[in-house]
């Protein structure tokens, strides 16, 4: 079975940066796509942004476009989100997910396996 491990989660002032990891383990890595969700207190898991590991496409909410991007190690089987110009609103618990099939990357029902979190936590 596949094993997602996030990385890289802390506490961060306004404004500053964090890189998130996710390392894919336990399998061959073949997958379609790998996404980052998150999670704030009281809220729905909501889409951050994925990649599609075959043509490198690219998907991102709104809400982080411009501040955070998506990138992939082939070798390493791990997928990062790199995060910049970090706002309080932006603390939560992320999520890394991997779907097998090709499907609609921003829903959480597209992915089949998923990672158990990391915190972020933006103070203003």
């Amino acid at each position: 079975q596949v094993q997602l491990v996030e990385s890289g989660g802390g506490l961060v002032q306004a404004g500053g940066s964090l890189r998130l990891s996710c390392a894919a383990s336990g399998r061959s890595f073949s997958y379609y796509q790998m996404g980052w969700f998150r999670q704030a207190p009281g809220k729905e898991r909501e889409f951050v942004s994925a990649i599609r590991w075959s043509s490198s496409m690219t998907y991102y909410a709104d809400s982080v476009k411009g501040r955070f991007t998506i990138s992939r190690d082939n070798a390493k089987n791990t997928v990062y989100l790199q995060m910049g110009s970090l706002k309080p609103e932006d603390t939560a618990v992320y999520y890394c997910a991997v779907g097998s099939v090709t499907a609609v990357p921003a829903a959480t029902r597209s992915y089949n396996y998923w990672g158990q979190g990391t915190q972020v936590t933006v103070s203003s």
